[in-house]
């Protein structure tokens, strides 16, 4: 299993960036994926999932409204984009999923969100 996160960087307050993890080693369209962020000096925290299909997503209160998670099942790819991001927002974001039963994660693309 692999997942390489990718779409990282420094935005300014406000601005957007799109996040993309590519997904290989397992039956992509069949789990759930999800995204974490973990700031310094902070435990890992979820910020969104979608379901195998991409019916259903769910967000942290924090983000909801600002981001969007999706998927496209024939790139292997799911994506997190997102608006109107706030200095808190700062973060290294993985992706992760489950096959198997066992956790997955990607090693993470570091956001900043600074002036």
């Amino acid at each position: 299993v692999q997942l390489v996160e990718s779409g990282g960087g420094l935005v300014q307050p406000g601005g957007s960036l799109r996040l993309s993890c590519a997904a290989s080693g397992f039956t992509f369209s069949s789990y759930f994926m999800r995204w974490y962020r973990q700031a310094p000096g902070k435990e890992r925290e979820l910020v969104a999932s979608i379901s195998s299909a991409g019916g259903t997503t769910t967000y942290a209160d924090s983000v909801k409204g600002r981001f969007t998670i999706s998927r496209d099942n024939a790139k292997n790819t799911v994506y997190l984009q997102m608006n109107s991001l706030k200095p808190e927002d700062t973060a290294v974001y993985y992706c992760s999923a489950k096959p198997g039963g066992r956790d997955y994660w990607g090693q993470g693309t570091q956001v900043t969100v600074s002036s």
